[in-house]
């Protein structure tokens, strides 16, 4: 019988998150260890186990897998979370470049200073409001069914309810012109593995701050 997957990374969300959403959708168990070292990271160099010397890096099925989508559409495709066929496949991998646009908005927020953090509120809160969310809620109108794709739950389903809860973080009323997106949040956090995920002392992180930066530099020897 195989392990469990483990994960390398920070002790953050970055961008080994959306991993960890997808394993958890799909009821895996798995190990985690945080770099918080540059020893570490120079010992998984010295292994050969950043194949690009960049984390994240997931240990799963006897690989050591990096590079973000590439992960992603392993753990979707080896967990029946990638659709029934190429035409669905490419309906969510679609939807999941979407999603993650928008997160990579939401993700530099942390890093900016206070007069840039107020600009890039207002961005997120247009993008999402213009550019991302009414296509979402007009594919959940059009398709007529509980998912964007097909009739059962998909990575597209999943990084779409990461990216809603990250935008409402910072911008907490981001669904109000959205009636379709909001019944879809609820009936998506409800999913019995998705629920626990969201409960206090899951493996999932909290929004990114300073420390987590500090350990990165740290990591990587930035200045």
């Amino acid at each position: 019988m195989a392990g469990k997957p483990k994960l390398y990374y920070f002790n953050g969300r970055g961008r080994m998150e959306s991993i960890r959403w997808l394993l958890a959708a799909a009821g895996v168990e798995f190990e985690e260890e945080f770099l918080e070292t540059r020893e570490q990271y120079e010992k998984l160099l010295q292994d050969g186990a950043l194949l690009f010397q960049q984390v994240p890096m997931v240990e799963i099925d006897g690989m050591k897998m990096v590079q973000t989508r590439a992960i992603l559409s392993y753990v979707a495709g080896k967990y029946n979370l990638y659709g029934k066929d190429l035409k669905e496949r490419a309906m969510i991998d679609m939807y999941v470049e979407g999603t993650r646009d928008l997160m990579d908005v939401i993700r530099v927020h942390h890093k900016l200073s206070p007069k840039e953090k107020e600009k890039n509120l207002a961005l997120i809160e247009e993008k999402a409001t213009t550019r991302y969310l009414p296509v979402y809620e007009k594919v959940l109108d059009d398709h007529g069914q509980d998912f964007l794709v097909g009739n059962q739950l998909t990575w597209a389903d999943i990084q779409l309810i990461e990216a809603i809860l990250m935008a409402e973080e910072k911008v907490s009323t981001i669904l109000s012109r959205f009636p379709l997106l909001q019944v879809f949040k609820a009936r998506i956090s409800n999913i019995p593995t998705i629920k626990k995920f969201l409960q206090p002392g899951s493996q999932r992180k909290p929004p990114p701050d300073e420390k987590l930066v500090v350990t990165a530099n740290r990591v990587f020897n930035r200045k």
